[in-house]
């Protein structure tokens, strides 16, 4: 994509408006705050990341509790929250979908609520998100190139990259999402088949939500085909579970010690039924299009009604490295 291409694009992404609607709530709760001076840190290689990158980033501050931040992610529909001291602005952590489950009943982090809050749940999901949130925050400078923002992300394992200035401040996030939107209207020449894996996680309908978010944290995906009969009926994600934890009948249950009925519930009564596909033959900047248009992260791979694999953002992102400057 030229130079050009980039830049309108950027502006495009900068103008699209995020969903407030349902956060008052959570604006009061969580000290959820937003860079409403970001005209005024232009970068300047308008070319590199600062082009695509989010510069009204919502943050929220370290003494954010925990369910404060997992219902700002899911109001704003964000998978990954970084942490932000008030007053400066400079990064102090980041919180990501996988962190909550991970914490709520999916993995190791659950061992903080006995450790730190001797087993109370309501004190827990009360606690500051410093308790789960990654302190160690890979980021990257605003006036890094587009190249260097895809190599980063793929070196270092992550699906996004906070934007800092020179004083350490939070000026921007980029993450996988974006820069696969870029392929979205370019032939790239490679196929699905080259760039999927083959191997794909999946899971059952009655798989319980405890054991779909304990298999996310274990394999690394944040997200998991449900598949019966050898049929692919839908797909659950992190994101999914850290919605169903923070809301309606399931919240009450979390907050009344009931953790193991929250968790018992199957996949099937929370998963996304009706799931987009794609074949292993189209190109890749098909894929992206076909992402960007459906605001989705993955594709199962089927080939005569068989799930032969799964292609990510993180694939596309591969895909690309060395191809954007």
């Amino acid at each position: 994509m030229s130079r050009e291409g980039i830049k309108e694009f950027g502006e495009n992404r900068r103008d699209r408006r995020v969903n407030t609607g349902k956060f008052e709530h959570d604006l009061r709760e969580s000290q959820t705050t937003k860079d409403l001076n970001f005209k005024q840190r232009q970068a300047e290689r308008e070319g590199g990341v600062m082009a695509v990158a989010v510069r009204n980033v919502v943050t929220v501050p370290p003494t954010t509790t925990i369910m404060g931040a997992a219902r700002t992610m899911v109001g704003y529909g964000y998978r990954r929250l970084p942490v932000a001291d008030a007053g400066t602005k400079r990064i102090k952590g980041i919180c990501t979908a996988i962190d909550i489950i991970n914490f709520l009943g999916g993995g190791d982090k659950r061992k903080i609520i006995d450790r730190v809050y001797d087993g109370n749940m309501i004190v827990a999901i009360n606690g500051p998100v410093t308790e789960i949130m990654e302190s160690e925050v890979v980021t990257i400078g605003d006036g890094a190139s587009l190249e260097e923002a895809v190599k980063a992300m793929i070196d270092r394992s992550v699906g996004g990259l906070p934007i800092i200035d020179d004083e350490g401040v939070i000026v921007g996030i980029i993450t996988e999402r974006d820069i696969v939107r870029l392929m979205g209207d370019m032939v790239s020449g490679r196929k699905v088949r080259d760039m999927m894996s083959a191997r794909v996680t999946t899971a059952p309908p009655d798989m319980t939500i405890g054991a779909a978010a304990k298999t996310m944290i274990s394999s690394g995906f944040r997200r998991l085909p449900v598949v019966a009969d050898s049929y692919v009926c839908g797909i659950i994600t992190a994101t999914d579970i850290m919605r169903y934890l923070g809301n309606g009948e399931a919240f009450r249950k979390l907050v009344t010690g009931h953790v193991d009925e929250a968790l018992s519930v199957p996949i099937g009564s929370i998963m996304k039924g009706e799931i987009v596909t794609i074949g292993p033959d189209q190109d890749i900047g098909e894929t992206a299009r076909i992402m960007r248009q459906n605001r989705i992260g993955s594709l199962p791979v089927i080939r005569d009604n068989e799930l032969v694999g799964i292609i990510t953002e993180r694939d596309i992102l591969v895909s690309m490295k060395g191809a954007v400057r």
